[in-house]
């Protein structure tokens, strides 16, 4: 699987492609630096030589590309626990009046520490929605009405994935479970988590949180935008231990979904000190799905106290206020 290079630095007149496979290599491509190795003479370069060959130079960058997981052929009882890695594109963001036009579903097992086992199960299907794909969507998903044309997402393969899964991974989970929600009740009375929302890629030196960004600073590419290949690409980051991690994305984000959340609502906040409340993270609830027309937050059990002491003393100015709070698991969390 050999990488795709970037070539940076080029120096006028040099050549911009060459033949890995050559003994003959110009100066650029042996990298003519002090800390560049001997060429090896007398036989063809295998792939892992070539990337050792450029990676030493400093002034290429190496991505590997994301080979598909095998399902196992023997699951390991270590890891008892079943998660899935779901995927869905949609005609549009609104789960109310747009549809699902792709589903993708990788099942893997996992043990308590959040050590990922083996994958189990996929599942990738086309659905043809009751509109013509806008072009926007065909776009971005690569989609058309032609491909979908007659298609139907099989349930009951869907279900059986489903049923006995103990955590729902989805990179933009306040996106996907609603859909999958409004789409069947095999995915109510499960456990989600947000592979975007519940990981700190901050922390653990990435500069950004969409998914083509994680992979490509991982390490790797891959053939996105399409719902299983997508879901194989988020494995990947997920399991991916870089050096000086404690431990993996995918143990932390299991954590947190272990960790009960608390919503906190500013119910009839005063107009003038919005602002405020949009500073430090509040978000505009309109009303609907049953929630209060307010600013909203959610926070971590412990730091409820802290939230209710600023609510009163900044916001409210009332020591007895008392906002409405519900209390959320990954049961309750992500949903519309």
């Amino acid at each position: 699987m050999l990488a795709r290079l970037a070539l940076r630095n080029r120096k006028p007149g040099l050549p911009t492609q060459f033949d890995m496979f050559s003994n003959d290599l110009p100066a650029v491509a042996r990298g003519a630096t002090q800390q560049s190795p001997k060429r090896v003479t007398g036989h063809t370069m295998t792939e892992g030589e070539m990337v050792t060959h450029l990676s030493v130079t400093g002034r290429y960058r190496i991505l590997e590309k994301i080979e598909p997981r095998k399902i196992a052929a023997a699951i390991r009882p270590e890891f008892p626990l079943k998660g899935i890695i779901l995927d869905t594109e949609t005609t549009g963001l609104n789960h109310l009046t747009e549809e699902i036009i792709e589903i993708g579903m990788i099942t893997f097992t996992f043990d308590e520490q959040g050590t990922i086992g083996d994958v189990t199960g996929i599942y990738g299907g086309l659905q043809q929605p009751g509109k013509s794909i806008p072009a926007e969507i065909t776009r971005l998903t690569g989609i058309t009405d032609e491909m979908v044309a007659g298609q139907m997402i099989d349930m009951e393969a869907v279900r059986a994935l489903i049923a006995p899964a103990d955590l729902i991974i989805a990179h933009n989970a306040g996106f996907d479970r609603p859909f999958c929600e409004a789409f069947s009740s095999a995915f109510y009375d499960k456990a989600w988590a947000c592979s975007n929302a519940e990981v700190d890629w901050s922390a653990r030196g990435f500069e950004g949180t969409k998914l083509g960004y994680l992979v490509g600073q991982a390490g790797y590419f891959h053939d996105g935008h399409r719902a299983v290949d997508d879901c194989f690409a988020l494995l990947e980051v997920l399991d991916r231990q870089a050096d000086g991690d404690a431990s993996t994305p995918f143990a932390e984000l299991y954590r947190a979904s272990l960790r009960s959340r608390v919503r906190i609502f500013a119910e009839n906040s005063p107009f003038d000190l919005k602002d405020h409340l949009k500073a430090r993270g509040y978000r505009w609830s309109d009303g609907s799905a049953g929630r209060p027309k307010s600013w909203w937050i959610e926070v971590n059990e412990p730091d409820l106290a802290d939230e209710l002491h600023y609510l009163r003393t900044e916001i409210y100015r009332y020591p007895e206020a008392d906002p409405p709070i519900r209390h959320l698991t990954a049961f309750d969390r992500f949903r519309a």
